[in-house]
């Protein structure tokens, strides 16, 4: 019963972060729309919310494990319930990036304490890499549910209307719920090694990153990230600006792409007890580039073409999001197979770097697809999806083979 408690803890934790965190496609929209903002201007809200995140874990994640893992997640959540209340009363643009750098400070503390604890409820790989598709799967339906959160308070009558900053409201009261979920779950303290000082624990995982595994792995992340983030920050602004949806059909039917991640996530646990994880994820690499491939020509000459309805869009705004199916496993596949590499003592500050590096991808890839959706259109900038893809599969294969050396090795 108690182990079902954490994991209910971490769970919840995760989904309420996935709405707040992967809102940013709809507050970029949305911003444009109420704030009268440019594409570039709107694109920083990543910046804010993923090099908070960046700073803060490097920072933090070595010294989390004194602090105890319940106490970072109960002071995140409390971060972000006050962020969220104010919000609607604020209603400003330069608020909007406060509160997306308080969530992505909050972010920082849940995840390395999450994927710890992940370390602590597991005894194997194969039962570590189990709760970790359930959990990214559970915050990908937290994703889903996002959306269609966020499109209930949009006046579909007035793209200008600040209505929509009243879910930040229900947002505060469902943060508030999940922190007393947190306080009462039996999270176990840390051991701690009185032998090591902050600044021991600090270089220690600065050093991690030396090991070839974890430099190539590192950049790994980077690539699948700075593609997903590119591609899900900017779909619904695509959907309406490329495809000529209104707003609210827009963000609603950008959920197509959550529901994909979350059925990818949640399913790949079942295939690799099959397969192995490395020829499965070039299988998922060659199948994105295969759905770009194929759905964005049918997104040229569309806008022209009146959408009142999800039965009225075209074909390429159901086919565009499917891109989330294939690549669903990669994240929490890699993740998993790194941290198993590693003594449960490594997990907070590898976890550091992960979500480092997550975000510094996830910055890069909004940033970069909003100048390039502002220069030369939405098409252009969905294509340029190709390159990280390419290159992840060359450094998928520098994983598996340094992967393949430190198992043999063993870990030192």
């Amino acid at each position: 019963m108690s182990r079902l408690m954490v994991i209910a803890a971490i769970a919840i934790s995760y989904y309420v972060f996935a709405i707040l965190l992967n809102s940013v496609g709809t507050v970029i929209l949305q911003s444009i729309n109420s704030f009268d903002i440019s594409k570039p201007q709107a694109s920083t809200l990543e910046g804010f919310k993923d090099l908070s995140i960046a700073i803060v874990s490097f920072l933090v994640a070595s010294f989390i494990p004194r602090v105890g893992y319940k106490l970072a997640m109960l002071m995140g959540l409390a971060l972000v319930a006050v962020a969220c209340a104010l919000t609607p009363s604020v209603a400003s643009f330069w608020f909007i990036k406060v509160l997306f750098a308080c969530i992505g400070t909050a972010f920082a503390l849940v995840k390395v304490s999450v994927y710890a604890i992940i370390g602590q409820l597991s005894s194997s790989t194969k039962g570590h890499s189990s709760l970790m598709n359930t959990i990214e799967g559970i915050f990908m339906l937290g994703v889903l549910s996002g959306y269609w959160v966020f499109a209930w308070f949009i006046d579909p009558t007035n793209d200008a209307s600040l209505s929509w900053l009243n879910v930040y409201y229900l947002l505060a009261v469902l943060v508030a719920v999940t922190f007393i979920i947190v306080m009462l779950a039996p999270i176990k303290p840390v051991p701690k090694d009185q032998s090591l000082s902050i600044t021991d624990e600090f270089i220690g995982m600065l050093k991690l990153a030396y090991k070839p595994l974890v430099l190539v792995f590192i950049f790994s992340i980077f690539l699948y990230v700075l593609i997903e983030q590119g591609i899900g920050s900017w779909l619904p602004t695509f959907n309406k600006e490329v495809l000529g949806l209104p707003t609210h059909v827009s963000i609603q039917i950008t959920s197509i792409f959550a529901i994909s991640l979350a059925v990818g996530r949640l399913t790949a646990g079942a295939v690799l007890t099959r397969m192995s994880w490395y020829p499965f994820l070039n299988i998922c690499l060659a199948g994105m580039a295969v759905v770009m491939l194929l759905s964005l020509p049918l997104a040229e000459n569309v806008s022209a073409l009146t959408v009142e309805s999800w039965v009225d869009a075209p074909l390429a705004a159901f086919l565009i999001p499917l891109i989330g199916l294939m690549m669903a496993p990669i994240y929490p596949v890699i993740n998993s197979v790194m941290l198993s590499a590693l003594p449960q003592a490594q997990h907070a500050p590898m976890t550091g770097l992960i979500v480092v590096f997550s975000a510094l991808g996830g910055t890069t890839g909004s940033i970069v697809t909003g100048f390039v959706f502002d220069a030369v259109g939405g098409q252009k900038a969905f294509y340029l999806s190709l390159v990280p893809i390419g290159l992840l599969v060359v450094t998928l294969f520098f994983f598996k083979k340094a992967s393949s050396v430190m198992t043999n090795e063993g870990v030192r």
